[in-house]
């Protein structure tokens, strides 16, 4: 078993909400990343929840001063757009980068990110809601509904490339009522 925290920012602050709304300010987010590493993290996420929502980028001091200090894979996520911001977050310290919103938009984009870095550099990030007994890919952190369904998206993500899948799921972030069952059967299809 492996040890993945993920950290969400909002604006130099790690955040936690109720499905994926009504944030909190819970901390320094450098303080808890070196917490977790001490603690035997074998991994890092961080994503910036509003980079996408706002077009803005605020991630690249933290992950600098994280990567003097912390010596484990970190995955960047938030706002990442083509294929220079995913260089710039490479040459910043980043081992990987996670991709949700330009994907969706433009799914080539993944396609062209694991062929220019690499299938293990790039992490397909998935918000998903279920709406009428199926599960939808969501962008934007939670508030735009693509209106592809899971499966689908998942199938495409897949033809694209992407070394790895991270799937959230909106329904249950921050409730404390454990695991999404169904979903977990569905991506295992």
């Amino acid at each position: 078993m492996r040890i993945i925290p993920l950290l969400e920012i909002k604006n130099d602050y790690l955040i936690k909400g109720f499905q994926m709304e009504g944030v909190r300010n819970i901390g320094d987010p450098f303080v808890f990343a070196k917490k977790y590493y001490k603690m035997g993290a074998d991994e890092i996420i961080i994503i910036d929840s509003v980079a996408s929502y706002y077009n803005q980028k605020n991630l690249f001091s933290l992950i600098k001063n994280l990567t003097k200090e912390i010596f484990i894979p970190i995955t960047i996520g938030g706002g990442i757009r083509n294929l220079k911001n995913i260089q710039n977050c490479l040459d910043i310290g980043a081992d990987k980068v996670a991709i949700n919103s330009a994907a969706i938009k433009r799914p080539q984009f993944l396609r062209q990110a694991t062929r220019e870095f690499g299938e293990s550099t790039i992490i397909s990030y998935i918000e998903t809601k279920i709406i009428d007994q199926n599960y939808y890919a969501y962008f934007n952190n939670g508030r735009e509904n693509s209106n592809i369904k899971l499966e689908d998206w998942i199938k495409k993500v897949q033809d694209m490339g992407c070394g790895e899948i991270l799937i959230k799921s909106i329904d249950k972030d921050g409730t404390l009522t454990g695991l999404d069952f169904k979903l977990i059967e569905i991506i295992n299809k």
